[in-house]
């Protein structure tokens, strides 16, 4: 569609005009327009989104100044081309529903086909209210790099400036934010990076927290919330949780001296967790080799990003529970190790006891937790699974000599991981809290 001059110069209301075909533009914030290819767009101040209807052609049957004399035709046929001119201008609908922060959802917008020039503007809201879920979808179900680039460009100094300040009061801090993401991604149920992880058990609901890998285990959700509360300061109800997560594990990451990589956005937070999903999903601490290759395949993910991804591991703390049955029963087991870790974590009791997963270097992502491995010092029978005559032992080895190859294995598994089933468009929402 050829992009027409403009056709108006102010709304009757005289809050909104048009500049290009097809995109409103408050008259408050003027430099908020946004052409899309091959749509037309309205972007407000804190929302990102485009509008709601797509391919819509903004014409008048002459080139007169008033709103009334514009209406709008679509070329997906979801919208009626027939709105008289006396009729609130499509135009100037689709920019109020903006301008009120509310959500028509795509079946809503639908609905509206055929509503003649007799309805009521309160109609319209009735619409808009009834499908609000905190802010605006996308039409595109992509996830993006520049997804908040116009809708709220502090969001990312915001997270790193929070994750790097938590990372310096507190080293593992880096590896609890790293792994909180990779928690929400694995539970597809829900279905997938979606933010999940984050909610908290209600009466109609039983969250994640507590299912078995992640209770009394899962930290950084007061960093979590300290960032949000900062967004939301920032551009109210734009940066969903689940984007924190995936950009704050990044960053947790980078601080950590680990490589960076270029964190896709664009999700949307569920409304709803699993509980089963999240004790079936998640991957455990005593899984044999078979065991992960199937778990991290039933995700979309590779052998090699399973290993690549499993460097987490160079960073942070396990609980004795996790641990016990391999230095008490394993025999693949660097004895010294095994012997050092029974002084902390007996053979009952103290579950809770911590112990770093890399020994070496706790708190630096490097390479080091592959070369433990090659020493039989991995903390978890499911870590040591990856260098024991199995299909994955060259790659292990690959990684322990070259920390080049982990970076980028590790970094391309991680955006991997981040698009798993996100919710994106209209699904979910971005939560305030």
């Amino acid at each position: 569609m050829a992009m027409a001059s403009p056709v108006l110069e102010h709304s009757k209301d005289g809050l909104f005009r048009v500049e290009k075909q097809g995109t409103c533009i408050p008259t408050t914030f003027p430099s908020l327009s946004e052409e899309c290819a091959g749509s037309s767009c309205a972007r407000l101040l804190h929302h990102e989104q485009p509008i709601l209807y797509t391919e819509v052609e903004v014409v008048t049957s002459s080139p007169m100044p008033q709103a009334s004399q514009v209406w709008g035709t679509s070329r997906d046929g979801n919208l009626d081309s027939s709105i008289s001119k006396e009729a609130p201008a499509l135009l100037d609908l689709a920019c109020r529903l903006l301008a009120t922060h509310h959500l028509v959802s795509p079946s809503a917008m639908a609905s509206l086909s055929g509503i003649s020039s007799r309805t009521p503007l309160a109609l319209f809201f009735f619409f808009c209210c009834c499908c609000c879920c905190c802010f605006a979808a996308t039409a595109s179900a992509q996830l993006s790099s520049s997804f908040y680039n116009a809708s709220c460009p502090n969001a990312l100094p915001i997270i790193q400036s929070a994750v790097k300040a938590a990372v310096a009061k507190e080293r593992r801090m880096g590896a609890s934010l790293l792994r909180l993401h990779f928690h929400d991604c694995f539970v597809q149920a829900s279905p997938g990076c979606d933010g999940s992880v984050l909610l908290d058990d209600t009466s109609g609901l039983t969250g994640e927290k507590t299912a078995g890998p992640n209770n009394n285990s899962l930290r950084g959700f007061d960093v979590v919330d300290a960032i949000k509360s900062k967004l939301e300061s920032a551009c109210k109800q734009v940066v969903s949780c689940a984007d924190i997560l995936a950009v704050a594990a990044r960053d947790s990451v980078v601080a950590l001296g680990g490589p960076s990589w270029t964190v896709q956005l664009g999700r949307r937070d569920s409304t709803t967790a699993s509980f089963s999903s999240a004790n079936s999903d998640i991957p455990r601490p005593d899984f044999n080799l078979t065991d992960l290759i199937s778990a991290f395949s039933n995700k979309g993910l590779a052998t090699t990003d399973m290993v690549a991804l499993s460097g987490a591991h160079t960073i942070g703390q396990a609980r004795c529970t996790t641990f016990r049955a391999r230095i008490y029963n394993d025999t693949d087991i660097d004895s010294s190790l095994a012997a050092s870790l029974r002084s902390s974590c007996p053979s009952s009791g103290d579950d809770d006891s911590l112990a770093p997963l890399d020994a070496s270097t706790p708190t630096a992502f490097d390479t080091c937790y592959y070369r433990n491995l090659l020493s039989n010092k991995g903390l978890l029978h499911s870590d040591q699974q990856l260098h024991g005559g199995g299909s994955t032992d060259s790659q292990v080895s690959s990684y322990a000599a070259n920390s080049a190859k982990f970076f980028g294995d590790f970094a391309s598994a991680m955006v991997k991981m981040g698009s798993i089933s996100p919710l994106t468009g209209s699904s979910g929402c971005s939560k305030i809290h």
